[in-house]
């Protein structure tokens, strides 16, 4: 039976970590083995058809020593999620940043935080699936940045990589992660990083990086064609001398799947930013959130497979464009506390987010002042500016 389970896991494995939707429309066969659901991958057909599944489903650093990071294989399987306690096969362990089960060795890494571009002429970017965590702001120009975190998941493309704006290097501080990314703004190059150095481990390659971890792609002009993978930010990482594990630092509350029969059938959200709409249909099949940029599903096109979302964080935050070091800047205010909306499961939960310091992880509180648990699975926190009018269904 247990060689059962673990064949079941191994295709569900098979190049990816999600419970993925497909870019075009599919059909998937149920495996049902030892109480565990997983589907298994039949071939796609072409774009426009409807997305079904593939795959089921104030802290300071540590001051000891810790091991090296060393270089994974770009073909290593990567772990499922939506697997229930009783369902984790011996050496497996809950990852750090999204809760999601995985073999010990990936769901312990140093987190990867990574600035990726959101220009029009950047996208489809490379790597949304395989994050844990990916974080959308507000920048200069009207324009939004992403900042995708990885930890168990492994992706072959990661990028365009960008620059750095100082909210993203404190947001980055909270998991004591490498932070990648091609320069940025005076404050964050001048103040906010060297501030930020003991909770962070920085990759800019704009300081003499060269070809670690970073190379450019033939395919895009310059500045949109800055791309790394994790296989090779993990070989820098090592070759840096940076930890290779996660550094002991405060985690989120997860929790598991709730039964698929108790699950709302549907469930809206739509989010504006200047620059584009970013919308989200929950699929209760699935137990997440597709995601669509300007009403078209978003694909990776790293793997070919949809975006999805487990749990969806909307901050609603001060933004404002400020004097700084070089000339006037976006400042989103992310130390405090502010009103806050949690999107897990087709269900919506409105309260508050607080970061007690710039280096303090982000926690969410419901209404009555208890923690919100979110769902295992990738995170979208989506930081907006204060009076923004995110709609959704419920």
């Amino acid at each position: 039976m247990r060689a059962r389970v673990l064949a079941a896991l191994d295709r569900a494995w098979n190049g990816h970590r999600k419970p993925v939707v497909a870019a075009g429309g599919i059909a998937a066969a149920l495996v049902i083995v030892a109480g565990v659901v997983v589907f298994a991958a039949p071939a796609t057909s072409g774009p426009g058809g409807t997305p079904s599944i593939i795959a089921a489903a104030t802290p300071t650093p540590s001051p000891s020593p810790s091991p090296t990071a060393t270089a994974t294989p770009s073909d290593t399987p990567a772990p499922t999620e939506s697997l229930g306690p009783t369902a984790i096969p011996d050496g497996w362990v809950y990852s750090d940043l999204d809760g999601v089960a995985a073999p010990a060795d990936h769901a312990h890494r140093l987190p990867l935080a990574i600035m990726i571009d959101d220009n029009k002429n950047a996208r489809p970017q490379s790597g949304f699936t395989s994050a844990s965590i990916v974080y959308q702001a507000m920048i200069d120009d009207n324009s939004d940045r992403y900042m995708m975190v990885f930890q168990e998941g492994d992706a072959t493309d990661i990028g365009p990589v960008r620059s750095s704006r100082p909210y993203f290097v404190y947001w980055a501080a909270e998991y004591r992660a490498l932070y990648g990314h091609f320069g940025g703004d005076a404050e964050a190059l001048r103040k906010v990083i060297p501030a930020m150095s003991q909770y962070i481990y920085n990759e800019d390659d704009l300081t003499g990086a060269g070809a670690c971890p970073y190379h450019r792609i033939t395919t895009r002009r310059s500045p949109y064609n800055a791309y790394t993978n994790t296989s090779e930010l993990i070989r820098c990482a090592a070759k840096r001398k940076y930890p290779a594990t996660y550094q002991d630092v405060p985690v989120r509350t997860f929790v598991d799947d709730t039964p698929a029969a108790l699950r709302p059938a549907i469930q809206t959200v739509k989010i504006p930013y200047l620059a584009e709409t970013i919308s989200y249909r929950y699929d209760p099949s699935i137990d997440a959130y597709l995601r669509m940029v300007n009403g078209q599903l978003q694909t990776d096109p790293a793997n070919n497979q949809q975006v999805i979302a487990r749990n969806i964080v909307v901050m609603f935050q001060p933004y404002a464009i400020v004097p700084s070091l070089d000339k006037l800047r976006p400042r989103v205010t992310n130390v405090g506390t502010g009103k806050a909306i949690v999107f897990e499961e087709g269900r919506a939960i409105t309260g508050t987010w607080k970061k007690a310091s710039n280096p303090a992880l982000t926690l969410l509180y419901d209404s009555a002042g208890n923690q919100i648990p979110l769902v295992r699975g990738e995170i979208f926190i989506q930081s907006v500016p204060i009076g923004t009018k995110v709609s959704y269904s419920s």
